[in-house]
């Protein structure tokens, strides 16, 4: 693994900026991943000449659903493992927001039905969820932008094993 110039942290395959102090990756620093894997070769300069480096590409992911869509599909970002495990793990938490906010749904209908203190406990947990998943939206955009490939507990497996 190659190591920053800077800050001597360890870069990640076809990092294009060091993860712990954001300089961008010099040339001799990017061609160390290339002595030990063919795949860095290939993702580096796609990514480098498409304008958009693979730690905005990953924080763009979780955007809407079009960006990780898109991302998947196009060709210089569906061969760096990055983007595409931000990709999955974007349109999986959306999937699993939806099936989270159907739950709560019915769960509110359900308090709604006893007066008042009712109501107030389903507005307090749609408050909650709402304030909860924007939190762990803009966690997981941050993390995307800081380089790091941060895995949310059960959705992340499942995206890193999608993007390989």
């Amino acid at each position: 693994m190659a190591t920053c110039a800077k800050c001597g942290g360890q870069l990640l395959e076809g990092a294009t900026f060091c993860g712990s102090c954001g300089t961008p990756v010099t040339s001799t620093a990017s061609t160390a991943p290339v002595a030990s894997g063919g795949a860095a070769a290939s993702a580096a300069p796609a990514t480098a000449s498409s304008g958009l480096a693979p730690n905005v590409a990953g924080a763009l992911a979780y955007v809407t659903l079009i960006p990780p869509i898109l991302f998947l599909v196009m060709e210089p970002y569906n061969k760096d493992k990055f983007i595409r495990f931000h990709s999955f793990q974007c349109l999986f938490l959306t999937g699993g927001v939806i099936v989270a906010s159907i739950v709560v749904m019915i769960l509110s209908f359900i308090l709604g039905l006893i007066p008042v203190i009712g109501w107030i406990i389903g507005l307090l947990i749609w408050l909650g969820f709402s304030i909860g998943f924007f939190v762990l939206w803009v966690l997981c955009i941050y993390k995307a932008y800081q380089n790091q490939r941060w895995e949310l507990p059960v959705i992340g497996k499942l995206a890193a094993q999608q993007a390989g």
